[in-house]
């Protein structure tokens, strides 16, 4: 079966029915194995273009995932910032290691934010992208305003000053949503088919819905309305409590954890009237990082006859995760719409 991998994604997203969902991934796409088979490596793929679309298409090209997604941290916006950032090495993915910020009310965008750090290699990872394929979806994760402020004051700071400093966390947000906007504004330039913002800081793990529809609903709001590509938003954990503000946020999709019931999610999303589409939810700690093929098979299958939207990872995929795994998800969607 010939699939247009670039439409199929696109009327998913739309609303549109479609003869067979697709399997993608929207979250961190590098893993070993696919390194090894394709002469990558990391840190080199963080700060080389041509390296990272080769890694970020490298799931398409060996185990059939239906798009390519790079880049493969949420340390970008705070590297161009003017945060230290730890590329790692091997399969470590990047951290923010020290902020130049201690005052919230004192972050302010670099003149050059656009221009440093890795924003520059992304845009070009996204065109390189272009020219290599005609119907593959190319995807770029991005992170959340909250998120973002939360690498320049730190994530438990942050948190605290919730209930200590609100207004300092307002104003910490409001510069993160501005440099976020400068970034999806380059992106615009080079025209991804999905963005992707993952906005973990924001997670029901560690916000209420109340702090959640406060602080981290609005920004994630004002930078979707800034997008000129389809879009999805990840939030990681437990997300059933602020399912209904994040399907209700204006993206085309959300993607979920298995730590949210595919059916429930589904549920939700009707009572809203089905606009926004949802992503997700295979076990990347447990299924895909450390469980057999088979245990793949079964999960997808299960999240099928759940009816997601869009088959996908649940998480960020561990780079240690067998390569057998990601082929097995391809497989058991395959088995599902009868596609040999």
């Amino acid at each position: 079966m010939d699939i247009n991998y670039k439409k199929n994604l696109e009327d998913v997203f739309n609303g549109k029915q479609v003869d067979i969902t697709p399997v993608i991934t929207v979250t961190q796409s590098g893993i070993l194995d696919a390194m090894k088979l394709t002469g990558t490596s990391w840190p080199t793929a963080h700060e080389d273009p041509e390296q990272m679309a080769t890694l970020g298409a490298s799931l398409h090209e060996l185990a059939g995932l239906e798009d390519a997604k790079i880049p493969f941290c949420l340390a970008v916006e705070a590297e161009s910032m003017g945060c230290t950032v730890d590329l790692g090495y091997g399969g470590r993915t990047p951290e923010v290691v020290k902020s130049p910020f201690d005052d919230p009310r004192e972050i302010e965008i670099p003149d050059n934010f656009e221009t440093s750090g890795r924003i520059p290699v992304i845009c070009e990872a996204v065109e390189i992208l272009h020219e290599r394929y005609d119907n593959l979806p190319v995807c770029v994760g991005i992170t959340g305003p909250f998120t973002v402020a939360g690498h320049m004051i730190g994530v438990e700071e942050i948190l605290k000053m919730i209930n200590l400093d609100y207004y300092g966390v307002e104003a910490a947000v409001d510069v993160a949503t501005e440099a976020v906007i400068a970034y999806i504004k380059e992106l615009n330039e080079v025209k991804p088919d999905v963005i992707c913002v993952a906005d973990p800081t924001s997670s029901g793990d560690l916000l209420s819905p109340l702090d959640f529809q406060q602080i981290s609903r609005p920004p994630l709001e004002d930078i979707q309305e800034e997008m000129k590509s389809q879009n999805v938003l990840h939030i990681c954990g437990h997300t059933g409590n602020m399912l209904k503000d994040m399907l209700s946020s204006g993206y085309n999709g959300i993607s979920i954890e298995e730590a949210v019931d595919m059916r429930y999610a589904q549920e939700v999303k009707a009572s809203l009237g089905d606009k926004c589409q949802v992503c997700g939810n295979i076990s990347t700690s447990k299924t895909l990082f450390r469980g057999t093929p088979e245990e793949v098979r079964t999960e997808v299958l299960e999240a099928l006859e759940k009816g997601v939207d869009v088959v996908a990872p649940s998480c960020g995929i561990a780079a240690s995760s067998p390569l057998v795994n990601i082929q097995a998800m391809v497989n058991a969607r395959n088995e599902f719409f009868g596609i040999e």
